[in-house]
């Protein structure tokens, strides 16, 4: 059984310490650093989240996106066809994103994650996955002035991606994951959703995963285990309507456990988290099940993120019958 993260992770640091990012970015909009100065800022930030990561006892950790403006932004302004527009709030959160435009056709000119997964790799101590935004929802959140349709924007955000993929799995990537939560507010699309998530991962060697979270997949379940991805995660917080969905119908594939909330700073009890994981994913076997928060631990405050995964751990030992 694998403990591990859904991708991204609170930038602002733990008390006393400054934020020092946030200041360094702050430094750069006003002309005083430069952006290798930034980039060392977060170099260094990254390093701090890697190692948080490995002393709460996860098994498979990503780089806590930090280099990332939010879940748009960072993938899009790397993209021939797109330019990034003003903030717009992300989902129902208290998040906010710069909303990408796409102006011409949406093209890969050059690897935009490399860099970061390569960094996270030669300083985590624990195997890193690697994690896009998935081209749906890519298309979903952003204004299109080129393709005027939904359809034909997923499949050339996938075109894209899928390049971007290829890339990650040229420089070693095991796992590359896709976030897809846009498709669970709009369920109707699912055909057009399908098609992306073909394009996306056409010709990938490396395992891949689906992450599925701010609510449940009523209506496209079991679909979803007919896409081509080896594990699927789903979110049994905002979509508890989940669990009888796997009691319906037999879960297929590896089943990412979303079982801590990840936008709640009331802490889950390693006992509370063990028995989930067993009433979960009863009848699968545990090799096959990834266990994490809901989504991203980025609307968490750090020193509460970290100690959530502590006990995320912790409950994943004891459900296997390992001393915690």
């Amino acid at each position: 059984m694998i403990a591990t993260v859904v991708g991204s992770y609170p930038k602002i640091p733990n008390k006393p310490r400054p934020a020092r990012l946030r200041n360094a970015i702050n430094k750069l909009d006003r002309g005083q650093i430069t952006q290798e100065e930034l980039d060392q800022v977060a170099g260094e930030v990254t390093i701090e989240v890697l190692q948080e990561h490995a002393d709460a006892g996860l098994d498979l950790v990503t780089d806590g996106q930090i280099r990332w403006d939010d879940e748009q932004t960072y993938l899009a302004r790397g993209l021939e066809g797109v330019s990034i527009g003003g903030l717009i709030r992300w989902f129902d959160t208290n998040m906010y994103y710069r909303q990408p435009a796409v102006e011409a056709a949406v093209t890969w000119r050059e690897p935009i994650t490399v860099r970061d997964y390569s960094f996270a790799v030669e300083h985590s101590a624990k195997p890193v996955k690697a994690v896009l935004t998935g081209p749906y929802t890519l298309a979903r959140l952003s204004v299109d002035h080129h393709y005027h349709a939904v359809d034909a924007l997923a499949l050339a955000f996938a075109e894209a991606l899928n390049q971007e993929a290829r890339a990650l799995q040229d420089a070693g990537a095991s796992l590359i994951q896709f976030n897809e939560p846009a498709i669970l507010r709009f369920k109707d699309d699912y055909t057009a959703f399908a098609a992306a998530c073909g394009r996306v991962t056409d010709g990938l060697s490396a395992e891949t995963a689906l992450y599925l979270y701010f609510g449940d997949a009523e209506g496209i379940y079991p679909q979803i285990l007919d896409l081509p991805f080896d594990l699927i995660g789903l979110d049994f917080v905002m979509g508890p309507q989940n669990e009888a969905l796997l009691k319906r119908t037999p879960f297929t594939k590896k089943l990412g456990l979303g079982i801590i909330d990840a936008r709640n700073t009331r802490l889950e009890s390693p006992d509370d988290i063990a028995g989930k994981i067993r009433t979960l994913g009863d009848g699968i076997d545990p090799d096959r099940i990834h266990v994490s928060p809901s989504a991203g631990l980025e609307f968490l405050p750090r020193e509460v993120a970290q100690e959530k995964l502590r006990r995320l751990a912790s409950g994943v030992r004891q459900a296997e019958g390992v001393p915690a």
